[in-house]
């Protein structure tokens, strides 16, 4: 379903659902979810509300949204290093969910170790500041990339282009470090670009002080419904101009 689509999210409501769940800003396209509104369709129907904030940490508020619990693959930006594997699952309070995932955690003894632990906590320091870098550069990467001659379409949510801006400048606080764009010329085209950058690092995490680049297609396989002329990136903590002059020779 897509989360975006409000009269798709009613329409896939069953009287058996229980819950509904929404990454926004979605990967790898940056579509944008209105968290207030698909709320409110999941809590008039009886359903709770799941939103997937590993994108937008800090960024983006879901439980002033409506949402019941938060998700966050803390592999990414909590980290923000890549060295480090792990997620959590936050309530707003110690309900009878919390309990109960709690217990299953106690009693299956799947809990990170003391290490991960301590390296997503020495990430958890510097967060607000990595997030404030990676979204100043990610705009300037997009902007540029906006305006080059063998760019297709750039998928930010900064950009006033972008189909969810609106939403998005109402819910999030900066638009964060990831983005997309669909190189002219096709899938051999963009997998020229991508193999032509010398700063970015070719590789599928995210959230790293590394910027990173991947062609989404060749990692989601034969079922893909990336396009394959996409690129996604996650936009590091280098300096903004050096990752721009990157792009711009990969991409003659």
């Amino acid at each position: 379903v897509d989360m975006s689509d409000l009269a798709a999210v009613r329409k896939a409501l069953r009287p058996n659902t229980r819950m509904a769940w929404a990454e926004t800003p979605s990967n790898p396209l940056l579509k944008i979810v209105d968290l207030r509104a698909v709320a409110k369709i999941a809590h008039d129907a009886g359903v709770t509300f799941v939103c997937d904030n590993t994108w937008a940490p800090l960024l983006q508020r879901p439980f002033d949204l409506g949402a019941d619990l938060i998700l966050h693959s803390t592999t990414k930006y909590f980290g923000g290093h890549c060295d480090v594997l792990g997620g959590i699952v936050v309530t707003k309070t110690e309900n009878d969910f919390f309990q109960r995932i709690r217990r299953t955690q106690y009693e299956g003894g799947a809990v990170p170790s003391p290490f991960d632990c301590w390296l997503i906590l020495r990430g958890m320091r510097t967060l607000p500041w990595r997030m404030r870098a990676h979204s100043h550069n990610a705009m300037k990467v997009a902007d540029f990339l906006a305006q080059h001659p063998k760019v297709e379409r750039v998928h930010y949510p900064g950009l006033k282009s972008h189909p969810g801006h609106e939403i998005a400048a109402r819910q999030m606080s900066q638009f964060g470090g990831m983005l997309s764009f669909e190189v002219k010329g096709g899938g051999a085209a963009a997998m020229a670009v991508a193999a032509g950058t010398k700063i970015f690092t070719r590789a599928t995490s995210l959230g790293g002080v590394e910027s990173l680049i991947e062609h989404r297609a060749s990692i989601e396989g034969p079922g893909t419904t990336s396009p394959e002329n996409l690129l996604r990136l996650s936009i590091g903590l280098e300096n903004a101009d050096d990752l721009i002059e990157d792009l711009d020779q990969a991409l003659r």
